[in-house]
């Protein structure tokens, strides 16, 4: 037995990711089945049931078998059609009814982009395919693109393939065999599918000699242009994988023989596309910044800050690892097109903290051991990732969000490196200081960057991360996780790294309150005594729920020597008063959050 004997969908999404583009997916009935979407054979019954009924025949348990026992032989949905309708106008007329959904299908989701169609649109959005071959005449695959920000080539007809984009050149080629239903010229008798046009031919010659395939709702059996275009493919140079329920037909049976296709058993064409779809994300993940490489960067970048002398060197070096980074989110990965879901948001938040790594790590360095030089090298990063994150002004809301993460991350590692080397003032002069972008307001940092201060800070959202579902601050939560992993680099084995963690919170809780005047503080403290309402607005970190911690950061708060070095940085302006006003708004966020004192 092999490692991946009995676990084809793993084999195949390593097939994928390591063969990006190389794929295309052929598609039959079957997938649109739970759009409820009917199948051939479906159709062909109510046909059956509404001609029978049309001429006073009662109804029928089984239609197919009233069917026999009428005609002498079985259902056929071409013979049907014949029957029924003439010419291609009316049948196209036919199909329009099973296909298109009215208002109540709209309302209760049916006849609409199923997850198949949705993880298969991930797919090419993230460049694994580029060719999809349908012999279906609904649009759910061409929805479900454009959902993700795609525009496909589509071609449903001869003329459109005569003046379609080459293959070689689209971003997704989508070739409706069959043509389309509000196309009076679709495919749908024996006869319409027993050849293709010439032109037709040489495209499918040569999608099936340089792809490989995945095959899924096709039972293989009617086609008859299909098969045979499958049959006369000379090459085997790229894998067949065919996912179906149960046995192959002997129709199928015979292509799987001629490709050596391997046969994957699924429970549903949903489940099966999810989940391909998902594990070709963990393998994108798993292929993260060769943990060496970011060590090397991390030490270059401590040698560089030794020595005055290499200080070219350091800003070339930050420069070169921010011009990396804003490359790769301009990459496919990181769309902000698509419709929400638990995995893609899990997904998402790790490939941001993958290619921001190297330099969030290299931040915290110039934090824990920078001379003051560092501050406009890291505030400039900050600015540049900000303005880039605020380009983009329409797509999924939580997406557009999540773009100005990876500054949220490079913020906190370095206030972390700045707040272990008690760089009060630095630390002040980077929570005031001003982000700008295109589509926003100038706002400082920590009304920015910081906390419930950041756009992506919703809670219910990172409360979906595993095992959050519960957290009060699942954000903060996630970010002490994060920079737990990461920090060696700048903080070294620190004995209560948690505490270091939420002290720097604490501090840019200080900072935002700032906002407000002392004398209007002092008024919100006189009423604030009786309704127990906080006295302003500021974001709170995990000591708001963390007795423990947070009694040993408010003991801090009273040490003479700490009090002392806070003020000379400007902290809580400086005032005795004012530090006091932060500390009694701090105590009325906690017992919000349940905190006895």
């Amino acid at each position: 037995m092999t490692l991946l004997q009995n676990d084809p969908i793993t084999q195949l999404a390593f097939s994928l990711y390591e063969n990006k583009g190389v794929f295309a997916v052929l598609l039959g009935s079957g997938l649109s089945r739970s759009a409820e979407i009917p199948t051939g054979w479906e159709i062909t019954l109510d046909l059956v049931r509404r001609v029978a009924e049309a001429q006073g025949t009662p109804t029928q348990s089984d239609w197919a078998k009233w069917y026999r026992e009428k005609t002498g032989q079985e259902p056929n949905y071409s013979v049907l059609l014949e029957e029924i309708a003439s010419s291609p106008d009316e049948r196209r007329a036919i199909l329009h009814r099973y296909i298109e959904p009215d208002e109540q299908d709209r309302e209760e989701g049916r006849k609409t982009p199923t997850k198949a169609h949705h993880a298969i649109a991930q797919l090419v959005r993230a460049g694994y395919v580029r060719v999809i071959v349908t012999t279906n005449f609904d649009r759910l695959m061409e929805n479900a693109l454009r959902e993700q920000g795609i525009e496909p080539t589509v071609v449903a007809s001869e003329d459109a393939l005569a003046g379609a984009e080459p293959l070689t050149h689209s971003r997704c080629y989508l070739l409706k065999l069959h043509g389309d239903y509000k196309d009076a010229r679709i495919l749908n008798t024996d006869q319409e599918l027993s050849a293709y046009p010439d032109a037709y031919n040489r495209l499918l010659d040569r999608i099936f000699d340089e792809h490989g395939l995945i095959i899924c709702g096709w039972s293989g059996e009617w086609d008859h242009a299909l098969r045979a275009a499958f049959l006369r493919t000379p090459n085997r140079r790229y894998p067949v994988y065919w996912a179906a329920r149960g046995i192959l037909g002997s129709g199928a049976q015979e292509l799987a023989t001629h490709r050596a296709a391997k046969a994957i058993p699924i429970n549903g064409a949903d489940e099966f596309f999810q989940l391909l779809q998902q594990r070709v994300e963990t393998l994108e993940q798993s292929q993260r910044q060769n943990p060496l490489s970011v060590d090397l960067l991390v030490s270059s970048a401590k040698r560089y800050l030794a020595k005055p002398e290499h200080r070219i060197q350091l800003d070339e070096l930050f420069a070169q690892e921010t011009d990396r980074l804003l490359d790769q989110l301009d990459s496919e990965i990181f769309s902000v097109q698509g419709q929400w879901s638990h995995e893609d948001f899990r997904t998402r938040v790790q490939q941001y903290e993958s290619v921001t790594e190297p330099l969030a790590r290299m931040a915290g360095v110039l934090g824990r051991w920078g001379d003051g030089k560092d501050f406009d090298v890291v505030l400039d990063v900050l600015r540049g990732l900000y303005h880039h994150a605020g380009r983009i002004g329409s797509g999924l809301t939580y997406l557009l969000n999540l773009r100005s993460y990876p500054a949220v991350l490079i913020l906190t590692a370095y206030g972390i490196g700045l707040t272990k080397a008690e760089r009060w003032d630095t630390l002040l002069k980077l929570f005031l200081s001003v982000l700008a972008s295109e589509n926003r307001e100038p706002q400082r940092v920590v009304s920015t960057l910081f906390l419930w201060s950041w756009a992506g800070s919703e809670q219910q959202i990172w409360q979906q991360l595993e095992g959050f579902d519960n957290r009060k601050t699942p954000l903060s939560d996630h970010l002490l996780e994060v920079m737990t992993s990461w920090r060696k680099s700048f903080t070294g084995a620190d004995a209560n790294f948690e505490l270091l963690f939420e002290r720097f919170e604490l501090m840019g809780s200080l900072a935002a309150f700032h906002e407000n005047d002392e004398a209007e503080l002092e008024k919100s403290a006189a009423s604030a005594a009786t309704r127990r309402d906080v006295l302003a607005w500021m974001p709170v970190g995990r000591s708001g729920w963390n007795s423990a911690v947070a009694r040993t950061l408010l003991q801090e708060l009273e040490e003479p020597s700490r009090i002392a070095g806070l003020f000379e940085a400007g902290f809580a302006k400086s005032s005795e008063r004012f530090l006091q006003l932060f500390i009694a708004n701090f105590k009325l966020y906690a017992e919000r959050m349940r905190w006895r004192w």
